[in-house]
């Protein structure tokens, strides 16, 4: 590969690192606010906006493993663990030190937003640990049984297997530590998870799209990678 095509495939690999990081924080720190979503009189949803950017994750990690390969996808992964644990640490600190007395946010209201921050990234990096290294472990396994053929079926069976297993994990860890109460996992697990298979499957056409324009640009071939150092 040209060291042209070298600079710019390391290129887009950083900016999809980065909104695949962005994704991740966001989520853990916009958590507390619910919402319903009455999907045409057939469901009604009620769950956390801070799902709203954790499927691009998966979509980022689906790029990434098709185009890339498995070792640059875990180590986004890996990178979003450190990136997540060191927002954290800003939002302690943050707690810790005294509002003044005319802060627009004082200490309480703070708290109460962001209090509860520690036990969400702890919940979140548990099914976040679980749930990715799944995707891209069933990707994997699926790219290689058809071959690099049929797209749709690794993006979707990973996404909706690895979850699941997120749905499961995160709100199991949030109703032990009385974050939520036991009463609502049922609800929550079932419409987070159709939520995310809802999603999954309209995010089919934007990796294809993306997969598209990386292999032509690069000249790759059915099922060819990247190999960057």
């Amino acid at each position: 590969m040209k060291t042209t095509d070298t600079l710019l495939a390391h290129r887009i690999y950083l900016i999809l690192g980065s909104l695949f990081i962005c994704s991740l924080v966001v989520s853990n720190l916009i958590f507390q606010k619910f919402f319903y979503w009455d999907f045409f009189g057939l469901f009604r949803f009620e769950i956390s906006v801070g799902i709203l950017p954790y499927p691009i994750t998966f979509l980022i990690t689906d790029i990434i493993s098709e185009v890339y390969g498995k070792k640059k996808a875990n180590q986004i992964v890996t990178t979003g663990i450190f990136a997540s644990f060191f927002s954290l640490l800003i939002v302690y600190i943050s707690n810790a030190v005294p509002a003044t007395a005319w802060s627009p946010v004082n200490d309480a209201l703070f708290s109460k937003v962001f209090g509860a921050t520690a036990v969400a990234v702890f919940a979140s990096m548990m099914a976040y640990l679980f749930a990715q290294y799944v995707d891209i472990q069933i990707f994997h396994y699926w790219k290689r049984v058809t071959k690099g053929k049929h797209l749709w079926i690794r993006n979707n069976f990973s996404t909706f297997t690895s979850q699941f297993i997120d749905t499961v994990t995160v709100l199991f860890l949030l109703c032990s530590f009385g974050k939520i109460d036991w009463s609502l996992f049922g609800s929550l697990l079932l419409g987070g998870f159709l939520f995310k298979i809802l999603i999954a499957a309209l995010d089919t056409p934007f990796l294809y799209l993306a997969v598209y324009i990386l292999r032509k640009r690069f000249g790759l071939k059915n099922a060819e990678e990247l190999q960057l150092i």
